[in-house]
């Protein structure tokens, strides 16, 4: 009898167990599929089956027996966000007009993901159009895949727009996922599901072939329970695409992510800068954040680190300016969209991103709960009357946050830490990495408090080494099923 496949164990244990012949890859597919059968059913993040996975598996497996592997993630089964391209299976951001839209090709993340090895198993749920269809609509939710839960509570937000990508993972579904942020949408679900998440420099990893909202924003990262899992598929993931123009400067940092040797002790003299607070929450979730944030920094001081407060420019309420993040991607969206649907090959069932407002609205019943209002702000637009205006956002967007950021580093640290995901924004805005880590659970209602790293742009090995410190020194983590049972009860846990 095959040995017991452990669904929600690291990458390389899942490896060693390839490499010893405990399992393959065809039984570790047909185990999270068994998973996903058991559980999803509730939980809602798988969006659709890649059709080839159990095949991809087979041939992984006929290439260990014979060549060997090709890296750490040969047959290892991971899952996409359902707005990048996945070639024959349908790319649909959530949205039901594009529930047909299969493309011929893979984006080149995913080119990436197969020669390492990987089987691309499943896509996952996400708020629709990577939440830019509307607004006041609840993360993880779309037209198309209904809404995405959270493992941990079911009563609060999953997060998003990865939200299907973070349930999966949490789940133990399959043992990594690929997301994609504009403002958030890895960090963010990251941390409400206990999970590693990583929002990598903008241009380190390809973004042809992933349906997008923002050129100037958008990135894919890596989604994983531990750090070590997320660096592995970001370092088979990243790289220069000669038709994404963002990837030129890349090749150092992909280097230097591909040679990356994790280090518990990498925390010893690395100088942290502290942002102490960046967030109005309620009193009760205030103490609950301040509680782990203590208990995270305390952490890093003992493993070596020297850690120090340090504060962001004095701002007015709001800051970093929503109106200037929000200018700049509608007037970017709808001319990506429309350049994605047209690089697509055969006949796509939408050409343009007004066709797909078209559609919802002769379809509003089905397609518009809560309307399309960011998808019509963004057609409104005249670009060229409106283009100075959104290059004077679009410097201002970046001046600040990237001011900022500067000057709470200064010229003596390397990173800076903040409570939870907050902070995430500006590093969106300034096109810097950031990293979130499970940082605890809150006293009074056991929900994921995390903790974020942000560094300069292309420090991504920097921050991985001291995220593993981190992990190490401040081992926290647990399942939902842990920490949530009532979930499980009629389901069966582990």
């Amino acid at each position: 009898m095959p040995e017991a496949i452990p669904h929600s164990a690291p990458i390389a244990a899942l490896a060693a167990g390839l490499a010893e012949g405990r399992w393959t890859s065809e039984a570790l597919v047909e185990a999270y599929l068994a998973r996903i059968d058991r559980l999803d059913g509730l939980f809602g993040s798988i969006r659709g089956l890649v059709p080839d996975c159990r095949e991809q598996a087979r041939a992984s497996d006929r290439r260990r027996a014979g060549a060997g592997p090709r890296g750490p993630l040969e047959g290892i089964p991971v899952v996409v966000k359902d707005n990048i391209d996945v070639a024959g299976t349908p790319t649909t951001g959530g949205a039901l007009a594009l529930e047909h839209s299969v493309p011929a090709r893979d984006a080149p993340l995913i080119a990436r993901l197969r020669e390492a090895g990987a089987v691309m198993m499943a896509k996952t749920n996400l708020s629709e159009l990577a939440n830019f269809l509307t607004e006041a609509m609840p993360s993880g939710y779309s037209s198309l895949g209904g809404q995405v839960l959270n493992p941990y509570d079911t009563s609060v937000t999953p997060s998003g727009s990865s939200s299907g990508s973070a349930t999966a993972v949490a789940l133990g579904l399959c043992a990594a996922a690929v997301g994609t942020e504009t403002d958030g949408s890895i960090t963010s679900p990251s941390e409400r599901q206990s999970l590693v998440g990583v929002k990598p420099t903008v241009g380190l990893v390809s973004r042809t072939g992933v349906l997008p909202i923002s050129p100037s924003q958008d990135t894919p990262g890596p989604m994983a329970r531990s750090v070590a899992d997320a660096a592995a598929l970001l370092a088979a993931m990243a790289g220069p695409d000669p038709a994404d123009p963002a990837t030129a400067g890349s090749a150092a940092a992909t280097e230097a992510l591909r040679t990356l040797r994790l280090e518990p002790g990498a925390l010893r003299g690395a100088r942290i800068g502290v942002i102490r607070e960046l967030s109005e929450d309620e009193e009760e979730d205030r103490a609950n954040r301040e509680s782990c944030h203590h208990s995270a920094l305390s952490a890093l001081a003992a493993a070596g680190a020297v850690v120090r407060d340090v504060h962001l420019p004095a701002v007015p309420r709001g800051w970093p300016s929503s109106d200037d993040e929000l200018a700049v991607l509608h007037h970017e969206f709808a001319p990506a969209v429309d350049a994605y649907l047209a690089a697509l090959d055969g006949d796509p069932p939408r050409r343009s991103l007004a066709e797909i407002a078209e559609w919802n609205r002769a379809h509003a019943r089905e397609a518009l709960k809560f309307g399309q209002v960011h998808v019509d702000r963004a057609l409104a637009i005249d670009h060229a009357a409106q283009d100075a205006a959104y290059r004077d956002a679009r410097r201002r967007s970046v001046e600040s946050t990237t001011g900022a950021l500067e000057d709470a580093l200064g010229d003596e640290l390397e990173v800076l830490v903040f409570p939870g995901a907050m902070g995430q924004t500006l590093a969106a805005q300034a096109g810097w990495p950031s990293l979130v880590v499970p940082a605890g659970y809150g006293a009074s209602h056991r929900r994921p408090i995390g903790v974020l790293f942000i560094g300069r742009p292309w420090s991504e090995a920097r921050l991985l080494s001291l995220a593993t410190a981190f992990e190490v020194a401040h081992p926290v983590r647990k399942p939902p099923w842990e920490v949530n049972p009532a979930a499980f009860r009629r389901l069966g846990t582990g």
